[in-house]
């Protein structure tokens, strides 16, 4: 029988199948899928098939069927390897924050890199709005007029005063979506709010550090009483990017995509060669040079061996 995981602790699964009931599984042997090896063989939102004829507290995981898409990242106990934060997504919404942790549009442009890679649509949310003075407001209309024009959505919100929760909740209708960001921006917070039955654990920011501390252990996915799933992550210090040689960097920011057919060469890095359309569009502001940046920086950090 098929059925949808809805957790991974490691060893045990908590999936679901088609009927509704949850059931608690184990995988049977190792899995390597299409040449894909990461510390986790099964995601959540994996679509498995389970051997029904076993005891009902030890079902059997016997296959996994190909996955539309997913998003990976480095993993956080061995940089060789990668592991997969969900799979088979309609949409990635990363909680950022201005204040109270800082997110920074270095870490917000790996997370949609990835989600480009992956073919998995992304919206940004800021989260703590009622945080917001002028100093934070600038940040903002600056950070809209960044990504808005290159085709993202960037929505602003507040738990706090209830400022475009709903309109945030409304985009989850229907859609498997992905919530992540830093520990501390609210992802904990805004799960409760969906489900307050949950009372999920919620942490305040670290004053000594400034950043958010780590409450959820598992990536867990819930279903939606109005229709969809949200699947809550821990929190990320680091989005490390796998499987992203430094030559397709570029095919991953969409402004630059665009543009990138004009370039003399074919091969073009979009560094210091004669004729590149997209340093052409840097300079006359048609790519923003925050993002231009980001490209560097991000270019910089592959390892050529870690794909």
């Amino acid at each position: 029988m098929q059925a949808l995981v809805y957790k991974s602790t490691g060893s045990w699964y908590q999936v679901k199948t088609d009927d509704g009931k949850a059931h608690r599984a184990r995988m049977k042997g190792k899995f390597k899928i299409d040449g894909i090896t990461s510390t986790n063989p099964i995601a959540v939102g994996d679509i498995v098939e389970i051997d029904m004829a076993d005891a009902e507290d030890s079902l059997t995981i016997t296959d996994i069927y190909e996955r539309r898409n997913y998003i990976n990242r480095v993993s956080p106990h061995n940089k060789n390897q990668h592991h997969i934060v969900a799979s088979n997504l309609d949409q990635s919404l990363l909680f950022a924050t201005l204040k109270d942790p800082k997110t920074s549009l270095g870490f917000i442009d790996r997370f949609l890199v990835i989600s480009e890679a992956y073919r998995v649509p992304a919206i940004i949310v800021f989260n703590k709005s009622d945080l917001f003075r002028p100093k934070e407001e600038e940040k903002f209309e600056l950070v809209k007029s960044i990504y808005e024009p290159i085709g993202y959505k960037i929505m602003r919100m507040s738990l706090q005063t209830k400022e475009g929760v709903e309109e945030v909740k409304a985009l989850l209708q229907d859609k498997t979506t992905l919530l992540s960001g830093h520990s501390g921006v609210g992802k904990s917070t805004f799960i409760n709010y969906l489900f307050p039955e949950l009372s999920l654990k919620t942490q305040d920011v670290s004053e000594w550090s400034g950043k958010g501390l780590h409450t959820t252990t598992f990536a867990e996915m819930f279903d939606l009483p109005f229709g969809g799933r949200v699947i809550d992550t821990p929190g990320i210090r680091e989005m490390g990017l796998v499987d992203i040689a430094k030559n397709e960097l570029a095919h991953y920011f969409p402004e630059m995509r665009a543009v990138m057919n004009d370039c003399q060469f074919n091969d073009c890095i979009h560094l210091d060669e004669p004729g590149c359309a997209v340093k052409e569009a840097v300079n006359e502001g048609g790519i923003h040079g925050e993002r231009y940046i980001s490209y560097l920086n991000i270019r910089d950090t592959i390892n050529e061996k870690s794909y």
